[in-house]
């Protein structure tokens, strides 16, 4: 017999943090799902920036488009995936994301195995409204495993699309 239980989150238990152009709803943390997967839901305005530029060295990353077109850097590649697809990014990869500039999205994301993540998210909400500082999200790369990179070729494409 199963002793696990399952992860549960009801619509009206999800904590959501983040601005007008970006929100997270806080799904399951990994100690919810005895670490096989953390989730978040992120939903971004049109042309919205999502994450920057990272990799992570323990986990690795599914991305469900829900509604809308979300570009993505995943390696070497700059791709877009629209509503219905997916796309999974292996642990060591360097990835980001962001809404294209002509569609908002909303994504289910998932880090598998789960890392405990749910306080990276309320520390880049304080980042966002100017209570905490970069300093903070820098000194936490390792304990979130989310190690940020520089990306020209992203920060480049993502710049131009703003023109």
């Amino acid at each position: 017999m199963d002793t696990r239980d399952i992860a549960l989150c009801l619509p009206e238990d999800a904590e959501t943090l983040g601005t007008d152009r970006g929100r997270v709803r806080l799904l399951a943390d990994s100690e919810a799902s005895d670490g096989t997967v953390s989730t978040v839901e992120v939903t971004l305005d049109q042309g919205a920036d999502g994450a920057a530029p990272h990799y992570h060295t323990r986990s690795d990353e599914l991305f469900y488009v829900a509604d809308g077109e979300l570009q993505v850097m995943a390696g070497g590649r700059i791709l877009t995936v629209g509503a219905g697809g997916s796309l999974v990014v292996p642990r060591q990869m360097p990835h980001a994301f962001g809404a294209t500039p002509d569609s908002g999205a909303r994504i289910l994301i998932a880090l598998m195995p789960g890392v405990q993540r749910f306080e990276y998210f309320r520390l880049l909400d304080r980042l966002a409204k100017g209570t905490a500082d970069h300093t903070e999200l820098l000194a936490a790369q390792a304990e979130f495993d989310n190690y940020f990179i520089d990306a020209p070729a992203w920060t480049a494409e993502r710049n131009a699309q703003r023109r």
